[in-house]
């Protein structure tokens, strides 16, 4: 966007009067980045090109977390600094640019969470300002309040700040749409002690990491961090511990004149193992998509990242199972020991070639590849080890390994006969001691 599309640090619009409103579906949180103390501190500096690349992936939607409270003043009129609006400015208009619905929040500001009397102020101080400076902006900028309330910061005080903090919004927006979400980290759970107020730009979001044990294995920032190496297999307990809470989100909403649901946050972490991550996010995002539930995957490149920012392009498994493609299936290959390659999106018809790349592991004891459960009539196995998969549908193959103790026998044998030998040179001895020992006397 051009410098001259400015007027006193704001756009009017960068939408033509005629288009049609944008309509949220599918989006992308770009985390780690000004939501961390300093943007970089987290290793994720917004760039240019990421609007774009969002958008030709598919997506419509960019969530941007955004830690306010760190460049505002601790006392009235709690002043945002004018270079962190520029930043936030340049943000905003670049995902505007391609023409994406951009959700601004407050995020981490955990001060309020621990205080919410001493900092109610600043909070609503906060959105008085930055009602004010996006005034004029398109509609497909959306306000969300807050991230994942908690601590202190309980339902009754909750309520109370959202009402105050959607009037001054309207003051200055009478039309945007602003996004409010329940305490408990915006756990579904707790929808039913969330208020709504009488207003029809409001939307409710809800947050979904089930289990947590999976979606958060390995985790340095929580304490303790859980252990790696949990699957999701995607068997029916699995997929009912999700549909439950999707459920419980579409029941309330239904008692609540069908306000709209946005799933502003899933995802699981980095070092869960990438069959499960994508059994689990297109489990989760279809089913949204199933109940009308637009969502937003958590996120674009850090932990839990759905791109590659060294190698600067898309992790195509976790993106395709966010935003699926004609004709193409996943072939999921397991295994509890050594390597097998073969995992990924195939097209239609076409053959996956699966290879266990170690057949024998252990030194004594060896787990060694035995066979390949799940394979059909027209697969084919090109040698042991090796198979074709043939693409018809959603494939999960597992290779099957099976104990080999013919080392062990070989050591506990070879230890026998030396056992056995060393007995008996040694009672050779002892009887030529004993003969020598004769004979002198």
């Amino acid at each position: 966007m051009e410098e001259d599309a400015y007027e006193d640090g704001l756009i009017h619009s960068v939408l033509e009067e005629d288009e049609i409103e944008l309509e949220m579906r599918r989006g992308i949180n770009i985390g780690n980045a000004l939501e961390a103390p300093n943007e970089g501190d987290w290793g994720v500096y917004i760039r240019d090109e990421f609007f774009q690349i969002i958008r030709e992936a598919g997506f419509d939607t960019v969530r941007i977390p955004i830690r306010w409270s760190n460049h505002a003043g601790n006392d009235p009129p709690y002043k945002i600094q004018d270079s962190f609006f520029r930043r936030v400015d340049w943000v905003v208009n670049k995902s505007l640019e391609r023409n994406l619905i951009t959700v601004i929040n407050i995020h981490h500001y955990e001060e309020l969470m621990r205080k919410p009397e001493e900092h109610k102020d600043r909070f609503l101080a906060l959105w008085r300002q930055i009602s004010e400076h996006y005034r004029n902006y398109p509609d497909n900028l959306y306000f969300e309040l807050l991230n994942e309330p908690h601590g202190a910061l309980t339902d009754s005080i909750w309520n109370e700040l959202i009402e105050e903090a959607v009037n001054i919004i309207r003051e200055t927006n009478p039309t945007r749409k602003i996004i409010i979400g329940p305490t408990g980290w915006n756990s579904v759970y707790n929808l039913n002690k969330l208020v709504i107020p009488n207003d029809s730009g409001i939307i409710v979001t809800f947050h979904l990491y089930t289990p947590f044990e999976f979606t958060h294995q390995g985790a340095e920032w929580v304490s303790p961090p859980p252990p790696v190496g949990r699957r999701w297999t995607g068997n029916e307990r699995e997929q009912r511990q999700i549909t439950k809470e999707l459920d419980i989100a579409v029941q309330w909403a239904r008692q609540h004149d069908n306000v709209p649901l946005f799933l502003g946050e899933f995802g699981a972490y980095s070092k869960a193992d990438m069959n499960s991550r994508v059994r689990w996010t297109y489990f989760v995002a279809r089913q949204a998509e199933k109940r009308n539930i637009s969502w937003c995957y958590w996120e674009f490149c850090a932990g839990f990242g759905a791109y590659d920012p060294v190698k600067n392009k898309w992790r195509r498994d976790l993106l395709y199972a966010l935003i699926p493609q004609d004709s193409k299936y996943y072939v999921s290959v397991d295994t509890d020991y050594g390597e097998v390659s073969g995992s990924g999106w195939y097209d239609k018809g076409s053959y996956a070639h699966v290879t266990v790349k170690e057949r024998a592991l252990g030194l004594i004891i060896q787990d060694v590849f035995d066979h390949f459960e799940g394979l059909r009539s027209r697969d084919k196995e090109t040698c042991h080890g090796r198979v074709e998969i043939y693409v018809d549908g959603p494939r999960e193959i597992k290779a099957v390994w099976r104990k080999d103790y013919n080392r062990l026998i070989l050591v506990i044998a070879t230890v026998c006969i030396v056992t056995c030998l060393g007995a008996f040179i040694l009672k050779r001895q002892k009887y030529s001691d004993f003969k020598a020992a004769t004979h002198r006397v």
